[in-house]
């Protein structure tokens, strides 16, 4: 059995979380709400404070999908309480980033022009300093695309470093061409 789905999930005061027909799941908190459909190989039932995913079968596609509903819904209590944040570094001369406003960001990484981001509903956008921005929302998996569609712009290249990266990303470096 998988060890991580018989691990039931414990909903925090403030939370409410509500079953659906259809296996949809809406979580609301004090951050926002968040609804999923969870596939019908799991069921989820509500006892007391916690929450306890289990499986039809022992079916392959039912494990696996076993411990992953068990983390998007841990995933769902955590956003809508704590919410979630990447943050990505800029490197270069004259790289920098500018937060126009919580939902848009403009960035200039060596291009002929700006290159403005929007952000989808539910996540905003900061800039402490000029080559740092933060992502945040209380949706893990849209913050997480949203960084790397960020990142994606201008990726950190191997010779001198320079582009976008995670915060503790490490860049693998080459050497150059060696001279006469």
């Amino acid at each position: 059995m998988s060890r991580i789905g018989k691990v039931p999930v414990p909903v925090p005061t403030g939370v409410e979380v509500s079953l659906g027909e259809g296996n949809t799941v809406v979580v609301k908190g004090p951050k926002g709400s968040l609804s999923r459909r969870f596939p019908e190989l799991v069921s989820i039932s509500h006892e007391g404070d916690l929450l306890v995913v289990s499986r039809a079968d022992d079916s392959r596609t039912a494990r696996s999908m076993h411990g992953l509903s068990r983390t998007l819904l841990a995933n769902m209590i955590s956003g809508v309480t704590v919410g979630y944040a990447r943050n990505l570094d800029i490197v270069g001369v004259g790289y920098r980033a500018a937060a126009k406003s919580p939902k848009e960001l403009e960035l200039a990484l060596g291009f002929s022009h700006p290159v403005v981001v929007e952000a989808p509903s539910g996540i905003d956008f900061a800039c402490p300093t000029p080559t740092r921005i933060t992502v945040s929302g209380i949706d893990k998996e849209l913050v997480g695309q949203v960084a790397a569609n960020i990142r994606k712009i201008r990726k950190p290249e191997p010779y001198k470093g320079k582009g976008v990266r995670y915060e503790n990303e490490k860049v693998l470096r080459k050497v150059g061409k060696a001279g006469k």
